[in-house]
């Protein structure tokens, strides 16, 4: 039997570039205090890492790496508190592979 290579999917991602639009992101969450229970779970589902607990416990993004899955949109679609946009052309990530 053969066995399959252990690929990691950080070794995956690094295939990736992303392009950053200085000064322009294409992600920003709504000024909070106390993060609501939908910006806690972004920390834990985002695949590319992008959001973080403050030393503050307010949740912040960086949004240099993202790779425009979705995965906020739809997490904080009813809750309205991330704007999210498609970054403007030519910046963004640009898959190695497609």
């Amino acid at each position: 039997m053969l066995e399959s290579p252990s690929v990691k999917v950080e070794d995956k991602l690094f295939q990736n570039r992303y392009k950053v639009d200085e000064g322009n992101p294409h992600v920003c969450i709504a000024p909070h205090t106390v993060p609501s229970e939908v910006l806690k779970t972004l920390v834990k589902v985002c695949p590319a890492g992008c959001y973080q607990m403050s030393e503050d416990g307010k949740v912040e993004v960086m949004p240099d790496g993202c790779m425009e899955c979705g995965t906020c949109r739809v997490l904080t679609a009813e809750s309205g508190e991330l704007d999210w946009n498609y970054p403007r052309g030519g910046y963004g990530i640009q898959f190695k592979f497609g």
